[in-house]
């Protein structure tokens, strides 16, 4: 019986090894997002007013930029099967600490570091929580939301710190130059290589997607199944402290409820990347293609003067479609491994 499940699951993500490489590449998911991006940048240029100005480009650039950041470390959370709820949370605390620490009289420097090390150490309590304490990542994190947003509210109440260097706000503010693309690509793009490399080029990366097809058989392989969920929670923290970091220069403002309702994005676009939220499976291109193709479209709803409220119901349309395909496929790929086997079964007695 235990044999027959790994089996499955093992099915689920290594299956399309068997066909060609073009096929591999070409119909997949991560392909099928990236042409729906592709064909909702054309539309909107077409259709909607102003969309291809490169005023839109920037500012849509930077909105989306804390988002793309925080959905690298989340991609790795999710192919292992935990999530973590909390980054929006850590994004407005590490908010508050880089405000106080300039009111202090810190340099930016100064506090952008403690900052991006008060993400660490919340993102090592969550991995400590559920990685040796045992608890689900969904429950912990539900939790720690509450919690570092709390802490965050508590420190600075409804007040707000604006008073920062111009120096760096500019910066944040910044394109490269001769483009209307934001700086803020430029890390974004460092740490999307890291990642990607990371994932899809080491043994490291393997071993995330065996733990999120069978934890069990991971662990007997030899994988330390809990220390390398816990590294994954810290290196969520850690960017999603410079994530925090970033918002607060770009918008000038440091306060405790900053980028409130910011995670249920990222885990929209993360599981419309074609990750499964059972695990085992997905890509980082796929991803960004999935944050592009949100922010793209919200871009373009806005423009055409669609209001928020029918913006979120479509980008919620989006996300249950994309989990409802997901479990259907997986469900149409365990009747087939079920009925290949049945196959071979009737054939081996008739042998007989």
């Amino acid at each position: 019986m235990t044999s027959a499940i790994l089996t499955a699951r093992t099915e689920r993500r290594y299956r399309n090894h068997h066909h060609a490489l073009w096929r591999r590449v070409l119909i997949n998911r991560e392909a099928a997002i990236i042409g729906l991006l592709a064909l909702v940048i054309v539309v909107a240029t077409v259709v909607v007013p102003n969309f291809d100005s490169p005023l839109t480009i920037t500012y849509l650039i930077r909105e989306l930029a804390p988002i793309l950041l925080i959905a690298l470390p989340m991609t790795l959370i999710i192919i292992t099967e935990e999530i973590d709820l909390s980054v929006a949370s850590i994004v407005g605390l590490s908010s508050v600490v880089t405000g106080l620490g300039v009111q202090a009289g810190w340099g930016l420097p100064a506090a952008g570091l403690a900052a991006i090390v008060v993400g660490v150490v919340a993102g090592a309590i969550n991995g400590a929580l559920v990685t040796f304490v045992g608890l689900p990542s969904l429950a912990v994190t539900i939790g720690t939301l509450a919690l570092f947003r709390g802490i965050a509210v508590g420190l600075l109440g409804t007040t707000a710190i604006s008073d920062f260097p111009d120096f760096w706000t500019d910066l944040a503010r910044a394109n490269v130059p001769g483009t209307p693309v934001p700086m803020i690509i430029i890390p974004f793009i460092v740490l999307a290589v890291v990642f990607a490399v990371l994932l899809h080029f080491t043994p490291f990366g393997r071993s995330l997607y065996a733990i999120g097809l069978n934890k069990e058989a991971a662990s007997f392989s030899g994988i330390d199944v809990g220390l390398t969920k816990f590294w994954l929670f810290v290196m969520s923290g850690a960017v999603s402290g410079f994530a925090g970091i970033y918002f607060t220069l770009l918008y000038n403002n440091a306060r405790g409820d900053n980028a409130t309702g910011m995670e249920l994005q990222i885990i929209a676009a993360v599981l419309l990347g074609g990750v499964s939220i059972f695990g085992g499976r997905g890509a980082l291109h796929g991803v960004i293609a999935g944050v592009l193709l949100i922010g793209t479209l919200s871009s373009a709803l806005r423009l055409a003067g669609v209001t928020s409220d029918i913006i979120n119901v479509i980008t919620g349309i989006l996300l249950v479609l994309s989990v409802v395909s997901a479990s259907f496929l997986a469900w149409v790929r365990t009747k087939r491994v079920s009925a290949v086997g049945k196959k071979k079964g009737r054939s081996g007695a008739s042998d007989a």
